[in-house]
């Protein structure tokens, strides 16, 4: 475990320090182009018969690293946590509405659009799936990734609303759509399909339980705070109450990445007014923000290399092709079309629309659930589907939602 850890660490060390001295993209996108590229070469060269083993090392690294589990059971709650921390909630709850109808119907929605979407598309490029594998693929498409999109839109200049938006709808919807996934995971495993008021009774249950423990560990961490004044030993209590919290929320089957976006929450703005020393809060943002820089960093890397176990024949580049044109129409019709209709009523900037359906980016979680997916062809198929839209859409949206929300900005003014 140490030497696969030291490996990664190296790897994106040294791919982060190409990627700043050389080509100067968002950290997170050119680690990521960076790897994806790398793992390319090494498949040219071993195909050209030059190769001296690093595919071959490459591939062992990877088939070493659960990339699901170590995603969704290790880096997912620091990562989510971190995010959070950082929110303005006397800001975001302006927007609560908002959010909360992104996070929840609009990832709702989108499931159902791109699964059925994906069921009818499929058949014309030759590649049919069962409905539940393309509903699982909606389900663990639609969730969105805030890393790569926010340091993108501070540069461009953005409204601080939109960001919010963004931000929040981003943090929330990763948990709703895990819930929404393993629903369907369970009729796949041959459970009894629920009816609708069964699905929705799980759905309160994992997501409500999963807010409601988020609210208790956030109290019961900032009291915990409030008691001491010392920055090492508050520090780690908050490690202590992401790791260990996570494990709780796992073991009460209650949504872990909702329960960590509320602990964020609380720690971010309450246990940071009432609970902290100047001291202890320059010691915990840099701790979190080191935490979250080299955790996305990896996570990126990982994401960027995994390219060389995946195997796409013809048939499955032209799925990719119309997966990625479906997620985006799909997220135009649940997300931009909404915002477009009620801006002003949502209290948003007039484009707004534009930002939140290019700048809807998809990262790490989409691939590590479709990695989770039990052995087959049909899962085989769902991760080509996945990749190839998480890559078009962390390099090619990532690279020009920056455009796009600046282009919008100036239409308004």
């Amino acid at each position: 475990m140490l030497n696969i850890a030291a490996a990664c660490l190296v790897i994106t060390a040294l791919l982060a320090y190409l990627n700043h001295r050389f080509v100067g993209l968002p950290t997170s996108i050119g680690v990521m182009a960076a790897a994806l590229v790398f793992s390319l070469l090494l498949v040219g060269v071993d195909a050209a018969g030059f190769g001296v083993g690093l595919r071959q090392y490459e591939e062992s690294l990877l088939r070493s690293i659960d990339f699901s589990t170590v995603l969704m059971q290790g880096m997912l709650s620091l990562l989510l946590f971190a995010g959070a921390l950082h929110v303005d909630l006397s800001e975001l709850k302006a927007h609560r509405w908002t959010v909360g109808a992104l996070a929840v119907f609009a990832t709702l929605l989108s499931t159902l659009a791109v699964g059925f979407g994906m069921w009818l598309a499929l058949p014309l490029v030759g590649l049919p799936l069962p409905l539940i594998f393309c509903l699982l693929f909606g389900a663990l498409i639609s969730p969105t990734d805030p890393i790569a999109v926010m340091g993108i839109l501070k540069s461009a200049g953005a409204p601080k609303e939109l960001e919010l938006v963004i931000a929040g709808e981003s943090l929330f919807n990763d948990g709703v759509g895990v819930v929404i996934f393993s629903l369907l995971l369970a009729v796949l495993a041959g459970a009894a399909i629920p009816t609708a008021g069964q699905g929705m009774q799980m759905l309160v249950h994992e997501a409500g339980g999963g807010l409601l423990f988020g609210l208790a560990l956030g109290y019961a961490t900032f009291v915990l705070l409030r008691s001491v004044d010392n920055y090492q030993v508050e520090v780690l209590l908050t490690l202590a109450a992401v790791t260990g919290g996570y494990a709780l929320a796992n073991k009460i089957h209650v949504s872990g990445p909702l329960a960590m976006v509320v602990a964020g929450l609380i720690i971010g703005n309450q246990g940071r007014a009432l609970a902290m020393s100047d001291t202890t809060r320059r010691y915990l943002d840099m701790f979190w923000e080191l935490i979250d820089e080299i955790l996305n960093a990896v996570l990126f890397v990982l994401i960027g290399m995994e390219v060389i176990l995946i195997s796409f024949s013809l048939n499955e580049l032209a799925a990719a092709a119309v997966a990625t044109t479906v997620t985006l129409l799909a997220r135009a019709l649940t997300v931009g079309l909404p915002v477009a209709a009620l801006t002003r009523a949502l209290n948003l900037p007039v484009g707004s629309w534009k930002v939140l359906t290019w700048g809807g980016l998809r990262g790490g979680i989409s691939v590590a659930l479709a990695l989770s997916l039990p052995p087959s062809g049909a899962r085989d198929t769902v991760l080509a589907l996945t990749y190839g839209v998480v890559v078009f859409s962390i390099l090619a949206q990532g690279l020009s939602v920056g455009t796009v929300a600046r282009g919008a900005m100036r239409r308004q003014a």
